[in-house]
């Protein structure tokens, strides 16, 4: 292994002129893909394919199309029935019904009625006004209607009367392609226009509108994340090395890493998502360390005999391998997020992963080589080295390690302690929008409509009768339907549920000529009657048509619920369900209980956006604990082939351990939920924490076993020599995480906040722990654990 780093490091200054050039034509072939990226428009995928609630969500949607089509207006008035006001109103709904994949807007005045024609024996759909209204005696007309349809109470207008939905419909084509984003927006300037003419304030809210503007914002707060990434990192690498060369050099390198990262996105066919986004800024905070320790340590050697190529090969040759190492681990810290099952964290994963190990490639070729072609480091970059501040904290480091081993292992004992009793406080808990602050107007806008229409995350209950046909000549479905809509009437966080049962009592309404107390699910005796006027309906006419499928074996009851959090949801789940069983397969004459797929029952089962969201969370909870240990496993295998001792995997890896034990500690006692944006941080920091672990093992070795030091010797000159690169590399991975603090997300400041802080324990407890652990060991034992 000796040999191939001797001769790759001869073999990259003799060839420089081809290495070059091959890195030159990767940033070009790389810059050309770049260029091709797409951002995605669809929801992620987190649930695996094989998983059965997965399957039945997509079954669920091929039949009856995707549930989260529907945005909504809200406005408070008390001049909705005004004439001029009701006219604006219908403006705005024909407005954004001629935007491109609008497929319906339904509003108070163009809501269906049935009524029943006895001479054609059959019932008729009509809106509340057929057209513009003329006279304030028309809008009269369209309240009285309204007044005696006791359904869209809650539905359309709120209980007290003052609050009014628009209702808009997307087209299943484009609810989720880019389309969907145009017509967003185009949503918001029409109702801008609105607001602006009444001088009255909208609310959008829905699906579809949260979904586009939460990704605009994220989209748009990645490339301003991206830009502060190249800013402050070169900014901290100027204020470092007082040269403007090695600021730029590192900059080409990152340069390179970005337009690689989004390279691989397009050569994979994938597309960015919110979650793949962050790999740019990413490689910058990372790749931003490569080139301080190749930098400093060819400083340091030059700074030894004055031979610049002899430098360069050591540096190539020295820093080669012990860089290796350390990026792999990073490279671990993501790549195990491809074993997940899950598309959304599987492209992350590997993405991420594969331009780590890139980003280390050209760093360890580009910067040798550049540095090959330019004049040797000057007298005061070699003696930074040595002098400064951080000359003082090291030292002063390195006085605590010789003499305070036992204060250190003791507040090392403490913080563990402190540490674990935070961790029982964390919290697993998600929901749709608690990314935002509280005043993000996402935020306030769906709180307002869930305060006066309670919510409007689609849950479903997806129905199989096991027989084509069976949903219209079985009276027993309804009353079923009818005893389930009572269970969930139980619930606040529901709406009121639209289904057959729904239909049935508007066609019955109808039949008893309109009278609202009439709105009720008939008999059966009445329900033989209602055939009679051909009930079922049919075309635009058919009230009830989203509600059964083509061949009639399967129907659905939709509510909307409230963004409850993923506790609360699943709770609901968890109590509902067995119910849900219990009315459709349970006959209390025969007290028998149908198993599944026996014809005399049904197959009733929750699902739908807001509940693949809570499966979502916790599915992804489980993998990404998973994934945090395989990353831990894998770095400490890597550990064990290094130094092919378990004693030194222990002494290796507590020190990256207890950072994430802190952090673990910190989410309790600052009541930061555990969900998906913040497990990540387990991973990712332990692979990068483990970075210095190995910068400082590496060279220990190399002091204690090639230059014949004593144990104190060597944990000295390793502290002194390698303290530099990874006091650097730290205030880097710190400041560059730490920028994400500045997101209007709460869960990407959490992101930044959480990973700079273990980045930066990761630090001093490499710099001390480490070295003290070292420091305890004699030389023997030292020596006989890297033999």
């Amino acid at each position: 292994m000796k040999n191939f780093w001797h001769n790759l490091a001869l073999s990259i200054l003799k060839y420089r002129l081809y290495y070059l050039s091959a890195v030159i034509a990767l940033a070009i072939f790389m810059t050309v893909m770049a260029a091709k990226t797409q951002v995605s428009s669809e929801l992620p995928k987190i649930l695996p394919q094989s998983d059965e609630r997965f399957q039945l969500y997509e079954s669920f949607k091929k039949r009856f199309g995707e549930d989260g089509s529907v945005m909504v207006i809200g406005v408070e008035t008390n001049k909705m029935f005004q004439l001029a006001f009701f006219q604006q109103w219908q403006d705005l709904a024909k407005a954004i019904k001629t935007v491109k994949g609008i497929k319906d807007v339904v509003y108070a005045g163009n809501i269906p009625r049935v009524e029943k024609n006895d001479s054609l024996k059959r019932f008729i759909t009509k809106s509340l006004i057929a057209q513009r209204a003329t006279s304030q005696v028309e809008v009269d007309a369209v309240k009285a209607k309204l007044d005696k349809l006791p359904f869209y109470k809650g539905f359309i207008i709120n209980e007290t009367g003052n609050v009014h939905l628009m209702m808009i419909t997307f087209d299943q084509s484009a609810i989720n392609d880019k389309s969907r984003v145009e017509a967003v927006q185009k949503i918001k300037k029409i109702a801008g226009e609105f607001e602006t003419s009444q001088n009255t304030e909208l609310h959008l809210s829905g699906m579809p509108f949260i979904r586009t503007e939460m990704t605009a914002q994220i989209t748009n707060e990645l490339g301003i994340f991206l830009i502060l990434a190249i800013v402050v990192t070169s900014l901290i690498l100027l204020a470092f090395f007082r040269s403007f060369k090695i600021m730029l050099v590192a900059l080409v390198v990152v340069l390179i890493g970005i337009v690689s990262a989004l390279g691989i996105i397009v050569m994979f066919g994938f597309k960015i998502s919110i979650i793949s986004g962050l790999i740019p800024p990413l490689v910058v905070v990372i790749g931003v360390p490569n080139a301080i320790f190749i930098v400093n340590k060819y400083y340091e050697e030059y700074a030894l005999h004055g031979n610049q190529e002899l430098a360069l090969k050591v540096t190539i040759e020295k820093i080669g391998q012990t860089l290796v190492l350390s990026n792999l681990t990073t490279a671990i810290g993501f790549g195990v997020f491809a074993f997940t099952g899950s598309i959304f964290l599987i492209e992350f994963g590997i993405v991420a992963a594969i331009n780590v190990m890139l980003t280390y490639a050209v760093s360890l070729i580009l910067i040798p080589v550049i540095f090959s072609f330019l004049a040797p480091p000057a007298n005061k970059h070699t003696i930074r080295l040595e002098s400064g501040k951080i000359s003082k904290f090291l030292l002063g480091i390195d006085h605590w390690v010789n003499h305070r081993r036992s204060v250190i292992y003791l507040v090392i004992i403490l913080i563990i302690g402190v540490s674990v009793y935070g961790t029982t406080k964390i919290k697993s808990i998600g929901y749709i929008v608690d990314d935002l602050t509280k005043d993000n107007p996402i935020y306030t806008d769906l709180k307002f409509i869930e305060k006066n229409f309670k919510g409007i995350m689609p849950f479903e209950v997806a129905i199989d009768t096991y027989e084509p046909g069976r949903v219209m000549n079985s009276p027993e479905l309804l009353t079923k339907i009818k005893r389930m809509e009572k269970e969930f009437a139980k619930y606040p966080e529901f709406t009121k549920p639209v289904s057959l049962v729904t239909a049935a009592k508007f066609i019955y309404q109808g039949y008893r000529g309109g009278d609202p107390k009439y709105f009720v699910l008939p008999g059966i005796n009445e329900l033989a009657k209602l055939k009679e006027y051909n009930a079922s309906l049919s075309g635009k006419q058919n009230f009830a048509k989203g509600f059964i499928d083509s061949t009639k074996r399967y129907t659905r009851v939709s509510f909307q619920i409230a963004d409850c959090g993923t506790v609360r949801t699943n709770q609901i789940i968890r109590e509902l369900q067995p119910k849900i069983d219990s009315i459709f397969n349970y006959n209390a004459e025969t007290n028998e209980f149908y198993k599944k797929g026996d014809k005399k029952g049904y197959d009733a089962e929750i699902t739908g956006n807001s509940v693949i969201y809570a499966w979502q969370n916790d599915y992804l909870q489980g993998n990404l604990v998973e994934s945090t240990l395989q990353a831990i496993f894998l770095i400490c295998i890597i550990m064990a082939l290094l130094f092919r001792s378990w004693k030194m995997v222990f002494i290796s890896t507590l020190p990256s351990l207890i950072p994430l034990l802190i952090t673990a500690g910190l989410m309790g006692y600052f009541d930061i939920h555990l969900k998906y944006s913040t497990i990540l941080i387990f991973s990712i920091a332990f692979g990068i924490s483990s970075d210095g672990t190995i910068y400082f093992l590496t060279r220990y070795k190399d002091e204690l076993l090639n230059k014949n030091r004593t144990v104190k010797q060597a944990v000295t000159a390793t502290i002194l020599n390698t303290g530099v690169s990874m006091f650097y590399t730290a205030i880097v991975l710190f400041t560059g995480f730490f920028i994400f603090t500045a997101s209007t997300f709460k869960g990407t400041q959490s992101l930044g906040i959480l990973i700079s802080i273990t980045l930066l324990m990761a630090m001093i407890c490499n710099l001390i722990l480490l070295p003290a652990f070292l420091m305890t060991l004699n030389k023997r034992e030292s020596k006989k654990l890297f033999m």
